[in-house]
C-alpha cells in the first residue's frame, strides 16, 4: 500500500514530454517503487537507468518486473534511501541526464531533502541541461527553485502534477 504506481495515462503524458531527451540518456529513477517509470525509459532506449529504491516489498516487486520482462541489461538497482544515494560519490557516473522522482505523497520532507539534494548537487550528479522531475499532488505545490534546480513548466492531470525542473539555471526575480 506505501507504493503508488504513477499512472499509465501519466506515464504517457511524462515521456510524450521526454521523448526527445530519452534516447541514450542517463535515467535515474528514485524512489522507483515497481520500478514501471525507469522500465518506460529502458523501452524507449535510455541508455542506462539507475533505480534507488529502499523498501524490501517495492524491490521485489521491481526485480519481479525486469525479470518477466526479460531485461538484463541497461539498468542498476541501487538499494537504500534516496537521500544516502544523491550524498554519496558516484562511481562510473558521468552525470543523469533526466531524473525522476516520486516518493510517497505523503513524505513533503522527501521531496525538499531530495530536490534539495539535486539542486544542491556536486559536480558529476547531473549532466549539463539535465532535466528532474517530480511527481506530487496537484494539490501541494512544489517550490519554483530549489538551489541550482529552477522549474520550467508544471503539468497537471487528474490529481497528480509533474513538476519539471532544469538544472544550472538561475530564476528570475518575479
Amino acid at each position: 500500500m506505501a507504493t503508488r504506481p504513477t499512472s499509465d495515462r501519466l506515464r504517457e503524458t511524462l515521456f510524450n514530454v521526454l521523448a526527445p531527451r530519452i534516447k541514450g540518456a542517463a535515467f535515474l529513477d528514485l524512489y522507483a517503487g515497481s520500478g514501471a517509470v525507469g522500465i518506460e525509459a529502458v523501452s524507449r532506449g535510455a541508455a542506462q537507468v539507475t533505480f534507488v529504491e529502499r523498501a524490501p516489498a517495492a524491490l521485489k516487486v521491481l526485480r519481479a518486473n525486469l525479470d518477466r520482462l526479460g531485461l538484463l541489461e541497461g539498468f542498476r538497482i541501487q538499494t537504500g534511501s534516496v537521500g544516502s544515494f544523491l550524498r554519496r560519490p558516484l562511481a562510473g557516473v558521468a552525470g543523469f541526464d533526466v531524473v525522476f522522482l516520486d516518493p510517497p505523497y505523503d513524505a513533503a520532507e522527501e521531496y525538499m531533502a531530495a530536490l534539495g539534494l539535486l539542486g544542491g548537487a556536486s559536480v558529476g550528479l547531473l549532466a549539463a541541461g539535465a532535466v528532474v522531475i517530480a511527481e506530487h499532488r496537484r494539490k501541494e505545490r512544489l517550490e519554483e527553485q530549489y538551489g541550482g534546480l529552477v522549474r520550467t513548466r508544471l503539468l497537471e492531470q487528474g490529481d497528480a502534477s509533474l513538476s519539471f525542473y532544469s538544472a544550472g539555471m538561475i530564476a528570475e526575480p518575479k
